[in-house]
């Protein structure tokens, strides 16, 4: 990979490779296409798609470990809720929610490993995210660890500092960066978005016609 790079870099022209492999994809690419059976699921620049991925599938396959899907309900009082876990959902959020029509109903939150926190002033910044979870799994990396834990059923991994020297069976507070996650459609899989507001009344400009004199 590392000598395919400065080949591509030597040459100076445009290359297609084709890799399973997200990773190579991550790491050589300026672009990305992200395909499934033969069709196009989203294209653009490697860090674009990392952050804001169209839908389940390339949330799911770009990145390592893959982003979380935890399945839950948004209720009035703006609070994601997922058995007996609940999370505070930002206002710009809620907002995406509301257009798409899927406030108080089943949507899917997705939020990367690394946007989980066990550190104490995250905690304090975002004291409605914060959850109590039992460790399932510790796989230590070397300078971070990945922890594994289920929520309401669902498999969540959160890549913290290895100097937690967290272990299986620990009970722990964890604080999700909600600012930084994202809400799916079930039904689609497409990740919600802002809607363009059909109904706000479009200013006409007028040019008042000059008149000629002869």
């Amino acid at each position: 990979m590392h000598n395919i790079t400065i080949f591509h870099n030597k040459i100076e022209t445009t290359t297609i490779y084709v890799t399973h492999d997200q990773i190579e994809a991550m790491t050589m690419a300026s672009r990305i296409v992200v395909m499934k059976d033969g069709y196009i699921m989203q294209v653009g620049a490697p860090k674009e798609i990392y952050d804001y991925p169209n839908n389940l599938f390339v949330a799911g396959f770009i990145g390592t470990p893959p982003m979380n899907f935890v399945r839950g309900v948004v209720d009035k009082n703006q609070k994601f809720v997922a058995g007996d876990h609940t999370l505070v959902v930002p206002d710009d959020k809620y907002e995406i929610l509301r257009q798409n029509g899927l406030a108080g109903k089943e949507v899917i939150l997705g939020i990367r490993p690394e946007d989980i926190h066990d550190e104490q002033v995250v905690m304090d910044t975002y004291p409605g995210a914060v959850l109590d979870i039992i460790v399932d799994v510790a796989e230590l990396l070397g300078s971070e660890t990945n922890i594994y834990t289920s929520i309401n059923g669902n498999n969540v991994c959160a890549s913290i500092n290895a100097r937690t020297g967290v272990r299986i069976g620990d009970k722990m507070k964890l604080a999700l960066d909600m600012n930084k996650c994202h809400f799916f459609n079930p039904e689609t899989e497409q990740r919600l978005v802002l809607l363009e507001d059909d109904n706000k009344p479009v200013k006409k400009v007028v040019k008042k016609a000059e008149e000629k004199t002869e």
